[in-house]
C-alpha cells in the first residue's frame, strides 16, 4: 500500500509548519496544547471543516513541504483531498473515535507523541482512492451502511457515540431493505440485489475478527466486497461489520463476492444517491466510479514505520 519513503524528517531552525485544529474534534484541546508545546515548531490555527480546504490550498500555494492537521477520519480525508498529487507532507494528529488511517500507518493517537512524528517523522507515499473525484482513504459503502450512519449522526446530537451506534444498528435491522445494484468490474457486468456494496482502498480482511481492515501487505487495490446473506440479521452483521471495521475472515463464504481491482463502476436504480465514505456521507450522481490513485498521497510517518513497509 506504500511507496518509497520521499524525504527526511523537517530540518531544525526551519519556518514554522502550518498546523490546523479542527476544534469540533474530541481531542481538539490535547492537540493544541501538545502543539504549542513544541516551542514555536508550528504555526497553529483552529479551522473548521467547511474553511480546511481553503486554508490548505493557501498554504500549498505558499510553498509549505509539509502540513499537520488534528481531527479525525473525516477532516483527514478533507486534508488529503487536497494534498493528493501535491508532493507536500501531511502528517497527523488523530482526533476522531477511530483513527483507522493513522492506525494503519503506525501513526500514535496520543498528542503528544503525533506532534513528535509531525517534526521528525519521514514523507511515505501511499495509495488512495476515489469516486466519481472524491477521496477516500479508508472505505466506501453503498446501502445499508448509509443508512446506519444517517442514522446515528442524528442519534449522536442527543446521545454518546456508542448508544447512537446501536440504536442506529437496530434501526437498520428493522428497516434494511436490498437493492438491485450492477456491478462493472474488468469488462464484466454482474448484477446483484443486495443490502451493502463496500469498496476498501487496499486489500481487507475477510476473516474474524477484523472483518474489513487492511491487510498487512496486501495487495494494492481496490477491494470490492458484495455481502450476498439472504437473512436481514447476517447481512447487517456483514455490512456493519465491513463498513465500520468493527470485527478480523466471515471466512471466505458464499455470503460475500469480493474483486481486486484497479477501478470499478456501480449502477443504482436512482440517479441520486447516499454515499459513505470514511464513516461520512455525501450524496453522488450515479453510476458510481471508482478508481485507484497509486502513491497519490504523501503522508509522515514514524521512521520505524517508514523503514518496515516502504
Amino acid at each position: 500500500m506504500s511507496g518509497a519513503v520521499a524525504t527526511g524528517a523537517v530540518v531544525a531552525g526551519a519556518a514554522p509548519i502550518p498546523a490546523f485544529v479542527n476544534p469540533l474534534a474530541g481531542s481538539a484541546a490535547q492537540a493544541s496544547e501538545a502543539l504549542a508545546a513544541a516551542g514555536g515548531a508550528f504555526a497553529v490555527q483552529e479551522m473548521a471543516p467547511d474553511a480546511l480546504r481553503d486554508a490548505l490550498r493557501e498554504a500549498v500555494a505558499r510553498g509549505a513541504r509539509r502540513v499537520v492537521v488534528a481531527g479525525g477520519d473525516g477532516t483527514i480525508a478533507t486534508a488529503a483531498g487536497v494534498l493528493a498529487g501535491t508532493g507536500v507532507e501531511l502528517a497527523l494528529l488523530p482526533g476522531g473515535t477511530l483513527n483507522h488511517f493513522a492506525r494503519d500507518h503506525g501513526i500514535p493517537t496520543d498528542a503528544a507523541e503525533a506532534v513528535q512524528v509531525a517534526i521528525t517523522g519521514v514523507a511515505r507515499r501511499v495509495d488512495v482512492a476515489e469516486v466519481n473525484g472524491e477521496l477516500f482513504l479508508n472505505t466506501s459503502a453503498v446501502g445499508a451502511y448509509v443508512v446506519f450512519v444517517r442514522t446515528r449522526e442524528q442519534l449522536e446530537r442527543r446521545m454518546g457515540y456508542r448508544l447512537a451506534s446501536l440504536l442506529a444498528a437496530l434501526r437498520v435491522l428493522v428497516t434494511m431493505r436490498r437493492f438491485r445494484v450492477v456491478l462493472e468490474v474488468d469488462g464484466e457486468s454482474r448484477v446483484y440485489r443486495t443490502p451493502l456494496v463496500f469498496v476498501g482502498a487496499g486489500e481487507r480482511e475477510l476473516r474474524v475478527p477484523v472483518l474489513g481492515g487492511r491487510v498487512e501487505g496486501g495487495r494494492r487495490a481496490l477491494h470490492v466486497l458484495v455481502v450476498r446473506s439472504r437473512t436481514s440479521t447476517r447481512a447487517l452483521t456483514l455490512s456493519l461489520a465491513l463498513a465500520a471495521r468493527g470485527v478480523r475472515a466471515v471466512s471466505r463464504t458464499a455470503a460475500l463476492d469480493g474483486f481486486l481491482v484497479d477501478a470499478c463502476r456501480i449502477e443504482m436504480r436512482r440517479p441520486l444517491g447516499y454515499v459513505a465514505l470514511d464513516g461520512e456521507t455525501r450524496r453522488l450522481v450515479a453510476p458510481l466510479q471508482y478508481a485507484l490513485r497509486r502513491e497519490a498521497l504523501t503522508v509522515v510517518v514514524p521512521q520505524g514505520e517508514a523503514a518496515a513497509t516502504s
